[in-house]
């Protein structure tokens, strides 16, 4: 068995009058997170670490934030463009795991519908996608409530 690892990171500004879209589920809050697509940075993250893991590049190889095809798109139809191309090369995913940097709103309510999406998307099964949620102490712009960032870990195996 051959297996990969890959990491991917991502970060967006919060604004007024953008939804919050985080692993594919709209969460209530006052901001939202500004982007070309939905700015999905839990779902950003996991797709360049997916494409990381087979030296692919990253998402705005894919995706270019200057395609105006790519307005507005939802990540999740994004994600399985992704696990499309892993898939064709012979890749499947083994697991995942992350976390999403916020202090608010709290991300708890929400976490198994976020992994379910993810794991529907992906074609495996919701116990093989791990997330997680923190704060950033009130540390930099993350803590100071001026964006929003997740980390990813991605495991293949061929």
């Amino acid at each position: 068995m051959n297996i990969r690892i890959g990491n991917g990171y991502d970060i967006h500004r919060l604004t007024t009058e953008r939804r919050l879209i985080l692993g594919g589920v709209e969460i209530p809050h006052f901001l939202g997170l500004l982007g070309h697509s939905d700015a999905d940075v839990l779902t950003h993250a996991i797709m360049d670490a997916m494409l990381g893991a087979l030296s692919l590049g990253d998402i705005g190889h894919y995706f270019p934030p200057n395609d105006a095809q790519w307005a507005g798109a939802d990540s999740l139809m994004l994600l399985d463009k992704v696990n499309n191309l892993i898939q064709a090369q012979g890749w499947r995913v083994g697991n995942i795991d992350s976390v999403v940097v916020a202090e608010r709103p709290k991300l708890k309510p929400h976490i198994e519908k976020m992994r379910d999406k993810l794991a529907g998307v992906l074609q495996i099964q919701p116990n093989q996608v791990g997330v997680k949620a923190t704060t950033n102490e009130k540390l930099g712009p993350v803590g100071e409530e001026k964006g929003i960032c997740a980390y990813a870990v991605v495991l293949l195996i061929q």
